[in-house]
């Protein structure tokens, strides 16, 4: 069943789609310290400076897995517009 831990994080250790404003992070919800949600394991997709869109960056990580790039990435809780769960997206 996996172990339960009562302090943390609503999504703790699953890997989840974090928007936050240009950038939409992929990885591992871990917890929130210092008015950041702490990712790990991450891979982070810049709209503004690269290729392809957010969508096609979420519907590539829903499709094949994320690349973790990012050992830990601390996102600000103000930045952050939705976390929804990877395996909840469908493509």
């Amino acid at each position: 069943m996996g172990t339960f831990h009562h302090d943390a994080h609503a999504l703790h250790g699953i890997t989840c789609v974090v928007d936050a404003g240009s950038l939409v992070i992929v990885g591992r919800v871990d917890h929130e310290e210092a008015g950041a949600l702490v990712i790990l394991d991450a891979d982070v997709h810049d709209a503004a400076s690269q290729g392809i869109t957010k969508a096609e960056f979420v519907e590539k990580a829903a499709r094949f897995g994320h690349w973790p790039r990012h050992p830990r990435v601390d996102v600000p809780t103000s930045d952050i517009t939705s976390i929804r769960k990877l395996g909840d997206i469908v493509v």
